[in-house]
């Protein structure tokens, strides 16, 4: 469970503003990329606070508004679908969490990532592995990641009403891999993610195929 471990040894070496930064949506087959930063006091503490993808929705919620209640701050950064596709997935990941902190109103003197570096900041980073499972900062910014990421889909559900996003959040379940093959892809699909990229090479090639025809 997440704790302040981390966070307590960044503070015996002095540091005050201890960031912790993570994101969700890297695996869905459509739909955005949201990253978070957190920065709680030195003082807080919140056993109920830990990785996103263990604690249910309804807890989620309620602890996002905890968390942002009780930050001394916090930023959420939105990359699209569009983003997703030109920057490939660990690099969209990593450009949102380092606009999170160029973003953020109070610098961090340090900051704790869920295993990724973030090289363009001047600020020291401590990638942890499965951190957002070990780190209560970087867990609170999973929580907020994932709820805003989510409430999102569940508007765009009612604009793609066919893919049942509301449910599967983007993510490549039966219904929604069904809808593909009966609709086709829409706006917010990933395309360079199977299977919209194999979708779309296929109907270049049929493109092709009718355009070299028709000049026969």
């Amino acid at each position: 469970m997440a704790n302040r471990d981390y966070e307590n040894q960044c503070s015996k070496q002095g540091y005050k503003l201890i960031a912790g930064c993570d994101e969700a949506g890297r695996g869905p087959l459509a739909g955005p990329l949201v990253a978070s930063a957190v920065i709680f006091p030195l003082d807080y503490n919140n056993p109920l606070i830990n990785d996103s993808k263990k604690l249910s929705s309804k807890v989620r919620e309620e602890l996002y508004d905890e968390i942002i209640n009780n930050a001394i701050s916090y930023e959420i950064v939105v990359l699209s679908n569009e983003d997703v596709d030109k920057l490939n997935p660990y690099r969209a990941s990593q450009i949102a969490m380092t606009k999170c902190i160029e973003n953020i109103q109070i610098k961090p003197d340090v900051i704790l990532t869920d295993a990724m570096p973030l090289p363009k900041l001047d600020i020291p980073v401590i990638d942890i592995i499965k951190g957002d499972a070990k780190s209560i900062t970087i867990a609170a910014a999973s929580i907020l990641s994932k709820v805003t990421r989510d409430r999102l889909m569940i508007e765009l559900d009612s604009q793609y009403p066919n893919y049942d996003f509301k449910n599967n959040k983007g993510y490549g379940t039966k219904k929604h891999l069904n809808a593909l093959e009966e609709y086709g892809y829409c706006l917010i699909h990933r395309k360079t993610y199977e299977p919209i990229k194999s979708m779309i090479q296929k109907q270049l090639s049929f493109d092709l195929y009718n355009t070299l025809k028709n000049k026969k």
